[in-house]
């Protein structure tokens, strides 16, 4: 019993621990929202869901970060910690519409 009463008070720091995690779409070849805010510092959950019917790709050099995203599925990315600034990010298959931009602050 007292076990289990140590793990359930646990449990609020492991929650903490994980860190923030961020919803992107991507829909008509396009990431929505196009610019993203996270603080800096901490590690994030990038979850991607992909409504398209076509298969994306989140492509960072500046995050060193690649991660195909077939359509009408949904995958994570982890980034940071990150310095304060701007890291773009791009969609290789549709890179003229499929842009957007993490800013660390």
């Amino acid at each position: 019993m007292k076990r289990l009463i140590l793990a359930l008070l646990c449990l609020p720091a492991i929650a903490l621990a994980a860190g923030p995690e961020v919803q992107l779409v991507i829909k008509d070849h396009r990431f929505q929202p196009e610019e993203v805010r996270i603080p800096a510092g901490q590690k994030v959950k990038l979850v991607i869901q992909n409504q398209d019917s076509t298969p994306e790709e989140f492509e960072s050099h500046e995050l060193n970060r690649e991660k195909v995203i077939p359509g009408g599925t949904t995958a994570s990315v982890f980034i940071g910690p990150l310095n304060p600034g701007k890291y773009p990010f791009f969609g290789e298959f549709n890179e003229k519409t499929a842009r957007g931009v993490v800013i660390a602050e």
